[in-house]
Order: C-alpha cells, then structure tokens, then sequence
C-alpha cells in the first residue's frame, strides 16, 4: 500500500496528524492558558510534526499551516480579516527579508565561483596532508560564512563537490571500502566545521537569525558584532581542536596528499585569473560586512545593508532577475519562516511560552534547588543538543524549543545573555548529530561515503566536544566580556 503520493503527500503521516490534533483541540486548556493560547500551540505543534514527518515540502507546510491558523481564528481575531492579517503578519518581518535577501546574495558566490576559487586556494596552500586538506577546507567555509546564510548551500553546494573530487582523485569511492581511505573522513570533518563556521556569524545560518529575532522578543537584544565577538574565541578553539578529533575517530588511510596542491592548482589554472565577477563579488562582501558591523553607526538597518548588497550585484550584471527569480530556497523560506515565525510570536503574545516555561522551570527548580547555575546551564543546554535527535530541521527546533528553553533558564536564575548565545550556538553544533538533522545531510549522507554507524558515533563524541568547549572556554570569555 502506498503511503506518498505522486506529489510528495504522505497521506499516512497527515492523517494521523490530524486526527491527534483534532482530538487535541477538544482538550481543556490547561490552568492558566486561555483557549486561544492552546489552539495557537496545537496547530503550531501539528505543523512542527508535519515538517518533520516530511508530509510534503515545508513551504506547502506553511501556506497550509498560514491558512489552518486564519480559517480557525486560532489567536483570537474577531473577523476574518483580522485573522488572515494575523496569520500573513510575518511576510514583512525585516528579519525573514533579511534571510531571503542573503540567500540571493549567496547565490553569487556559486554563480562566479568565488567560493570554488578560495576553496581550491586554500588546498593548493594546506594540503599536503590529509589533514591539512580538511583545514584547507574548514578556512574556505569560514571566508563563506559572514554572507552565505545557507549552511546548505556552503557545504553542500560549494565545499562538498570539492571534497568528493579530492577524494576520488585519490581513488577513494562511496559505495564501496576504498571510502576509507580519505573520502569518509572529508564528508564527516566539513559536516561537522560546518556547524561550527555557522555558530560563529549571526548571517552564517538562518537558524541565528530566527534565534536572534526570539531572544528580542524575550527582551534579550543581540547585534551582529556582538554576536561575532561571542563566539570568536570558543568557535576558534572548535575550529582548531575539532579536525584532528574527526581525524583521530575516521582515521583515514590515506595519511599524507602530495597530490592534492597539484590536483588544486590545475583546477585553478583551468578557471584562470580572477574575473570581474568575481571582484564584483569581493566588494559586495566587504560592503555586506561593513554595513552589518557598523550598521549602527551608519545608521543602516542589517536589512537594509542586505538590500543594498543585492542591488549592487544587479547593477553590476553579477546576478540578474532571471537569477533572483530562480533562486527557490529564498522563496521556500519566505514561506515556511513566515509561518513557523507567526506562529511562534502569537504563543509569546497568548501567554504560552512563559507559561509553559513556569512550569517547566518550577520543576527543574524543585529538583535542582540551591545548584549554582552554570550546572543548570549544562544541563538545559544538553537536553537542547539531545532533542535535536527527534528533529529533521534545525530551524523547526528553533522555533519550537529556543524560546521555550531560553524563558526556563531565565527563571532559573541563568543569566539572560549566556543563556541565550549557549542556545544559539547550540542551534548550530547539533546539525551533524544524525544524517537526518538538517537539510545538508541528504546531500553528505546521500553521496555514500560515511556509514550510518561512524556519522552517528563520530557526531555524538563532536557534540560533547563542543559542549565542553563553550561550557568552559565560551563561559569563561564571556565572563572577560562582562556578559555575566
């Protein structure tokens, strides 16, 4: 029997889905919770579950889930433009455009093959050895990352095609033992650095940016500059410390690569000197990062500096409309984004969050009264990595988890600041813990190169790693800071 259609439904997932949320809405909200509140979480809970279940595209999930929680008058509207106002109230967020914006910023860098060009730069520098070649590789996705907001498409799009080409240059194939001789190690060090260049720029993952937005609304407001200065120190201790780490669980075969700087060297003859795009290119980041960091000063909204980045791209003939148009990620993200985010903010209003939070932290109160609150840090922060592995979208935890955990570590006595930036990069460090924890693991897993077992052991031992680096060098900087 068939359970997904033609189209993508699975039909199965969605009517289980339904049937419980049906049965859940007929429930008396529990003491303290008016009824608007817990219908505006059944729906928001159903559409976290249909993401997961991949009942059909997210971007369905949204417009479906936008127009279930307009029809029901879920937050409470008296009419029915009242209520789809509400529902499409997210579709102007400055920070959804923000993200839309710099996913077709980032398209340029795939377009020219600036991003292609830096990687192989830097393996024709660092890659004599096995090892050098994943650093090689760590660097050209932290140049990325201030202004390619798709985790995805950084490490699926630009450095992944390169790793799979080093590796078969070696004679490593997926598929098949030979895997092991340099191609599995590759496919599990970019996965797992790729989580860490993300955690270190706000615009280096739209999952910051969505946490970013629910840390104001909890009355917690961080800067892109503040942001980088959090996460500098602890990020490039990650960055040093977690390459030999996946070196020393993969252990590789092939352990030195002579052939490698040669292999990157005729690439780069192959693509010739640096183009005007490409140039093009490199003034559109350094304008992006000086518009982010001094934003303030200038007195223009990030935003608005992601506008500008794109407009000069279309004025210069790096990106054209046909490009703009075709860049379906962008889009897909309007979408689900707006909803999940609508929905999210309707829970703060209607009072779920921090109720939800009370009873959670009165709790974890009760039984770890009188602990000092870096131990209840620990603690929340790993229940946060460890859900993850019930999540197939980093974003989709976010939204459901990040305002929640963040308003029990407050009430907890956790101060605001260290409570939200440990989530945050959480957010990030949890990508690689199973194939199927973010989007960019149908594309490393699927190529065939790293086995179920190693993926899950090796990304279980990285998370405790990191943990254990922003716990003491990341808490212990902050302190520096004067974030607590």
């Amino acid at each position: 029997m068939k359970i997904k259609t033609s189209y993508g439904l699975s039909w199965l997932s969605l009517a289980v889905i339904v049937v419980a949320g049906l049965a859940l809405w007929r429930v008396v909200p529990p003491t303290g919770l008016s009824v608007h509140a817990w219908h505006s979480a059944v729906i928001f809970v159903a559409t976290i579950i249909a993401i997961v279940a991949n009942v059909l595209p997210i971007g369905a999930i949204g417009i479906i889930s936008i127009t279930l929680f307009a029809l029901t008058y879920a937050a409470g509207d008296k009419s029915a433009e009242g209520a789809i106002v509400t529902a499409l109230s997210e579709l102007n967020s400055s920070l959804i455009w923000l993200i839309v914006v710099a996913f077709m910023i980032a398209r340029g860098f795939i377009k020219t093959g600036l991003g292609r060009r830096l990687a192989l730069m830097l393996i024709r520098l660092l890659g004599k050895r096995t090892l050098g070649l994943a650093y090689g590789l760590a660097f050209a996705d932290l140049l990325l990352a201030p202004a390619m907001p798709s985790n995805t498409a950084r490490c699926g799009g630009v450095i992944y095609p390169i790793a799979d080409s080093l590796a078969r240059s070696f004679d490593s194939h997926p598929d098949n033992a030979s895997r092991s001789k340099i191609g599995t190690f590759l496919i599990v060090c970019i996965g797992n650095v790729n989580d860490i260049t993300s955690a270190l720029f706000m615009t280096a993952y739209t999952g910051n940016l969505l946490a970013v937005k629910l840390a104001a609304d909890a009355g917690v407001s961080i800067s892109w500059f503040e942001w980088f200065l959090a996460a500098v120190v602890p990020c490039a201790v990650s960055l040093v410390i977690v390459p030999p780490c996946v070196y020393f669980l993969v252990r590789p075969e092939i352990k030195k690569t002579p052939d490698a700087p040669k292999f990157a060297a005729a690439e780069l003859e192959k693509m010739g000197p640096l183009g005007r795009s490409e140039w093009l290119m490199v003034v559109t980041v350094l304008l992006l990062l000086i518009l982010w960091i001094f934003g303030s000063t200038l007195g223009v909204d990030p935003t608005t500096g992601s506008f500008v980045g794109l407009s000069f791209l279309l004025l210069t003939g790096v990106l054209t409309w046909e490009d703009i148009k075709s860049e379906k990620g962008a889009w897909d993200t309007l979408v689900w984004f707006a909803a999940l985010l609508m929905m999210a903010n309707k829970l703060k209003d209607l009072g779920f969050t921090t109720w939800f939070g009370n009873v959670v932290g009165s709790n974890i109160g009760h039984l770890m009264s009188g602990t000092h609150w870096v131990w209840v840090l620990l603690l929340l922060n790993a229940a946060y990595m460890y859900t993850h592995y019930f999540f197939a979208s980093g974003n989709a935890q976010i939204a459901a988890l990040y305002a929640v955990f963040l308003a029990v570590g407050i009430e907890l006595g956790i101060p605001a600041l260290p409570m939200a930036f440990m989530l945050a990069f959480t957010s990030s460090l949890y990508c690689s813990l199973t194939q199927y924890t973010h989007a960019r693991g149908p594309i490393l897993f699927g190529a065939g190169y790293v086995p179920t077992n190693v993926w899950w052991r090796t990304g279980f031992i990285i998370s405790i790693i990191n943990q254990a680096i922003f716990m003491a060098v990341g808490l212990a900087w902050w302190r520096i800071l004067g974030l607590f």
